[in-house]
């Protein structure tokens, strides 16, 4: 593995230095070539954790399939089985099993078979103790997430099982004071936590000392591995969660294969790896009230003193409904996002509101760099196919970069409002963006934006017209607004 490891170092490092040479044409043309050679590199670090070949099966611990009595302990003692033994598979037979908080442990697969259930708890007793999480990319104590590992390696979640979050306008939902989702004039919800939370982390309160849970209304994440390596979640189907659904956070070597992920209540990302390295995510369906896959790396003073990037990400293979973005960078991205690349993916539904997405602020910061995306044949979308905006949120003091992506073999049946929309700063243009061998059909504005350096088209079609530098049509910061 070492040795891998070098060899990928040797291939980055001309890379990383190549593309920060944005004034130098020639050389950003070579970066470009070698991109995926560098994506088959880092496919070599990551790999599938094994286990050992023993079964320990939740009903011999006392787990029932009566879905009105709770097996949280029984399953969480067949899991501490498991790990003293030296591991295995815990096994999730047939049937609905009523459970609060599970908390994998090391060399532990959570193995669902056919037609087994794992039914999460609605009752916020069930997710205690409080455990050290991130919210929205802020580090805090909060309920537990639904499944979780802290400081562990070699974890999974397989099997052709459902993971139902058991979430729905009634439960969980409405905490987002959010009329669509349940929530009504008067009832509690997390708009004040949210407010006091950012402000801790402004202060630099410690993460022990920023203690939430009963009173503040903060949904947990479902799946939320941190701190920890060698993961693997496949096969399974994810429905109704409370928040994002996967959510890796300071993870290393993680694979999300053959997941189905159907929830369509507020923040139900699909998949967002946070802060993590040596990420791989295929042949995975995505259906949701959010982002389908949205890589971050932290929110704002948090994300800039831990100072972890998503680095070394791969997507490929996958399929996108609904969502308010395909793939999606930020906007907690305050560590910054390095070797992103996503191919042969299928996008398609009136409410997916964009295709490629980076979404950041001055109150963020954070350097986004090498992102490449090839390959994606896309039926229609609601605002923009490639979409830049350093305006996401309010203002701030940290300027961000967004830099080097490529978009190559990008075909759109019919669009929405936009073809390619860029937000800039003046002072921080979007540089090197390039579209290459792409057709975008149908859309009202074929490119609109403000400040760009180094960005450039070859062979692209937009509403039957090829397209050049001059076809951009400029904005004003009002025009803005509106998105």
């Amino acid at each position: 593995m070492k040795v891998i490891r070098n060899l990928l170092i040797a291939a980055i490092l001309p890379f990383s230095l190549l593309a920060g040479c944005g004034e130098n044409q020639k050389k950003q043309e070579q970066t470009d070539d070698r991109a995926w050679e560098v994506a088959d590199s880092i496919r070599t670090l990551i790999v599938e954790p094994s286990f050992a070949k023993k079964d320990f099966v939740i009903t011999d611990y006392g787990a029932s399939s009566d879905s009105t009595k709770l097996s949280t302990t029984a399953i969480n003692q067949a899991i501490e089985a498991c790990h003293l033994d030296g591991g295995g598979r815990v096994i999730i037979p047939k049937g609905t099993f009523l459970t609060g908080a599970i908390h994998l442990k090391s060399n532990v697969n959570l193995h669902l078979e056919d037609d087994a259930k794992l039914l999460f708890s609605r009752n916020t007793e069930d997710y205690k103790p409080l455990v050290k999480t991130r919210w929205e990319g802020m580090e805090c104590m909060n309920y537990s997430p639904l499944i979780y590992a802290y400081g562990q390696e070699n974890i999974a979640i397989t099997g052709k099982g459902i993971l139902d979050g058991n979430a729905n306008s009634e439960h969980w939902w409405p905490w987002k004071a959010k009329k669509e989702y349940g929530w009504t004039e008067g009832m509690d919800s997390q708009l004040a936590a949210v407010k006091k939370l950012t402000q801790e982390v402004k202060d630099g309160v410690s993460v022990e000392d920023r203690v939430h849970g009963d009173g503040y209304f903060l949904r947990p994440p479902f799946i939320q591995p941190y701190n920890s390596s060698n993961i693997l979640i496949a096969d399974v189907k994810i429905i109704n969660a409370p928040f994002w659904n996967i959510n890796p956070v300071l993870c290393e070597n993680v694979t999300v294969r053959n997941v189905s992920v159907v929830t369509h209540g507020p923040n139900n990302d699909g998949c967002n790896p946070e802060s993590s390295k040596n990420v791989l995510i295929t042949d995975c369906y995505f259906d949701t009230g959010d982002d389908c896959i949205a890589i971050k790396s932290g929110r704002n003073e948090d994300g800039r003193s831990i100072g972890r990037p998503a680095e070394n990400h791969i997507i490929e293979n996958c399929e996108m409904k609904d969502g308010h973005g395909g793939i999606v960078i930020g906007s907690e991205i305050s560590g910054g996002a390095k070797n992103i690349f996503a191919q042969n993916l299928k996008m398609d539904s009136p409410e997916l509101d964009r295709i490629l997405r980076i979404k950041t602020s001055s109150l963020r910061g954070g350097v986004i760099e090498n992102i490449y995306m090839r390959n994606v044949e896309v039926g229609t979308y609601k605002e923009a196919a490639v979409l830049v905006d350093m305006f996401y949120e309010n203002p701030g003091d940290f300027m961000p970069t967004v830099r080097n992506i490529t978009v190559e073999n990008l075909n759109v049946k019919k669009g929405g409002k936009f073809g390619i929309l860029i937000n800039a700063y003046e002072e921080s243009p979007a540089e090197n963006l390039k579209i290459i061998n792409s057709t975008i059909e149908g859309v009202d504005v074929p490119i609109q934006a403000n400040f760009t350096k180094g960005m450039q088209f070859d062979n692209v079609l937009i509403n039957g017209k090829m397209i050049s530098e001059a076809d951009i049509q400029s904005s004003s910061d009002a025009e803005f607004e509106k998105f």
